[in-house]
């Protein structure tokens, strides 16, 4: 079964990736096609009956599963329909998480008579193709109805359900197993340094884009040391593979502390609950940045936005923090740090 339903994911993935610049790509979807015979009711109330929801992306790592999630979880709300949850693929990351407590799921809802319709891809700035999956949803009006994104339906800014996201995680009944080696008398600060896939094929132009040397991130490290004020001891935790011999650039600093092979994870729970988190071009790092409470330095050239706030600090891709985003050149750490 399993076999099967991979099989079919990729036949459904290149059927998508041949057909959606031509005439005919709407036509693969059964919704367009009750669109087409049944048009939009009157009275339209879409909060009644129908549903919206992503399915977190099976064959990708949990940061593109988190990112295919949060789509489905924000354009619920922006087609005003109610928001239906699909799990992730591993059910120790569903738990880790906790974003499907409290949430109608979508085999609730087929236990429930409701029929699956898939909606086509769209591009966020494009209006007409906004318009014609609302006039699908429209024409679905009074039916008993779960729309499912297309397969890595993409959102940019991510960072729109932060609030809702938090307050998922930290109230999951997994946090009370929650384990740190961080010590409150410390100020922490967690660097994810992107390895492993990216060195597994340097002339692949998709991993290169991805790649930061060890310079940028010294460099990152470096400036936010000496902007910081603050009256602890700051310690350095370094989270990627290798050994700390491929690190050379980071030898000079004290209280430096290596995890090149912790668990993915345990990593993760980390850098939410860094006192400063210095990302990578990376969803496994961006992700806990939304869920972080603390400081995060990230990459001003990636592929998901950031809040215009002043914990948000971003660096050009020679490591050069951004001042633009402080209203000071120091950065604020005494209320970040955590209880």
């Amino acid at each position: 079964m399993v076999i099967i339903e991979k099989a079919m994911r990729k036949l459904r993935t290149h059927l998508v990736t041949v057909t959606k610049n031509s005439p005919f790509y709407l036509y693969i979807y059964q919704s367009y096609w009750h669109y087409l015979f049944y048009s939009p009711k009157e009275g339209y109330n879409p909060t009644v009956e129908l549903y919206y929801t992503a399915r977190p992306n099976p064959g990708a790592g949990i940061g593109h599963q988190m990112a295919n999630w949060i789509a489905g979880y924000w354009y619920a709300k922006q087609f005003e329909l109610k928001f239906a949850h699909l799990p992730f693929s591993s059910k120790q990351w569903e738990d880790f998480l906790g974003f499907g407590i409290n949430e109608t799921t979508v085999k609730e809802l087929k236990q429930r008579k409701y029929k699956v319709r898939k909606l086509p891809l769209f591009n966020a700035g494009n209006e007409k193709e906004i318009a014609i999956n609302k006039k699908i949803i429209q024409s679905y009006s009074g039916e008993k109805v779960v729309f499912i994104a297309e397969q890595d339906q993409f959102y940019e800014e991510q960072h729109g359900v932060m609030k809702d996201i938090k307050r998922k995680f930290y109230s999951a009944p997994a946090r009370k197993n929650d384990k740190l080696i961080y010590s409150k008398e410390n100020f922490n600060i967690a660097i994810h340094v992107r390895r492993g896939d990216i060195m597994a094929d340097p002339s692949n132009p998709n991993l290169a884009m991805r790649y930061l040397s060890n310079d940028y991130y010294e460099k990152a490290l470096r400036q936010v040391i000496g902007s910081i004020k603050i009256d602890k001891p700051i310690h350095i935790y370094i989270f990627s593979q290798g050994i700390p011999e491929d690190y050379p650039e980071f030898a000079h600093y004290k209280n430096i502390h290596w995890y090149l092979d912790m668990s993915a994870q345990d990593s993760f729970l980390h850098m939410v609950y860094a006192d400063l988190l210095i990302t990578s071009k990376s969803s496994f790092s961006y992700k806990p940045a939304l869920l972080s409470n603390g400081i995060k330095v990230c990459p001003k050239y990636f592929w998901h936005g950031y809040p215009d706030t002043e914990d948000w600090i971003l660096c050009d891709n020679n490591g050069n923090l951004d001042n633009s985003l402080k209203k000071t050149s120091e950065i604020n750490s005494k209320k970040m740090i955590h209880e």
